[in-house]
């Protein structure tokens, strides 16, 4: 277990400011939503005339004077990006910066199997995003309370165990690509987060564009569609786990092989 407390110790620092960073927007949101309910008549008027603007971010599917509708448009986005962009980082990382910070010329040398490295190395990054949700999941809980609103334990649970599975889809698909790479490539990481939620939002404007949601995983953690359907798609959350699994078998079969500089 060395290497597992090794990469959580290592990765802390960024686990804490993602977290913070993210909790403190949610909560910030969730304070504006006394003010913005007075308005929300004039507000969903305003989004109703918005037109693919308005379907990109599903804004037509929730009521915004509604405490869980105005979390869904205002924080969804928010929780799904920020851990969109720290999953990817975590998984980018977790390979390439061995040889790029040429220390893995020192832990392979070890008595211990690559795949016991790989396994570790995946397992410190999945507990990291299950902090990294639980502890935002209680500020969710605590700023709806913040506001006078009775929590929505189910439609709450729904949206942050949707979310947890993407990230743990986007983080393995980095992990993947990370064990072809010889440099750890933040870049890289942030611009898959960013295509695959772009996809989304092409999915959701264009009619013709049903395939969309095939591909990218934000369309079964969309929390307007999770709390406007009161369900989660199940096919489209098996899927996730199919390229999850895909994402992880591959970065062993490569790692495992691979000749390190």
């Amino acid at each position: 277990m060395t290497i597992y407390v090794h990469e959580w110790k290592q990765n802390q620092k960024s686990l804490w400011i993602w977290t913070i960073a993210v909790a403190a927007m949610i909560l910030i949101c969730m304070m504006l939503y006394p003010q913005m309910k007075e308005q929300a008549d004039s507000v969903s008027e305003m989004f109703s005339q918005m037109g693919g603007f308005s379907s990109a971010f599903g804004m037509d599917q929730v009521n915004f004077g509604d405490a869980l509708g105005f979390f869904a448009i205002e924080c969804g986005n928010v929780l799904a990006l920020g851990g969109v962009m720290f999953s990817a980082l975590l998984g980018i990382g977790m390979l390439g910066k061995e040889e790029n910070l040429h220390t893995a010329e020192f832990l392979l040398t070890h008595p211990i199997s690559r795949r016991r490295v790989l396994a570790q190395k995946l397992a410190a990054m999945y507990t990291l995003l299950v902090v990294f949700y639980a502890i935002n999941f209680v500020v969710t809980t605590a700023s709806f309370l913040g506001v006078g609103e009775e929590i929505p334990w189910k439609e709450l649970e729904m949206v942050y165990a949707a979310n947890l599975l993407l990230a743990f889809e986007v983080s393995s698909i980095c992990y993947a690509v990370s064990a072809f790479l010889r440099t750890a490539s933040a870049g890289m990481g942030i611009g898959i987060g960013i295509l695959l939620y772009f996809f989304n939002l092409y999915g959701n404007i264009a009619k013709d564009a049903e395939w969309v949601k095939y591909v990218t995983p934000f369309s079964y953690a969309d929390a307007s569609k999770i709390i406007a359907d009161g369900a989660l798609d199940t096919k489209l959350l098996w899927l996730g786990l199919v390229y999850l699994v895909v994402g992880i078998a591959i970065a062993f079969f490569r790692y495992i092989r691979k000749d390190i500089a």
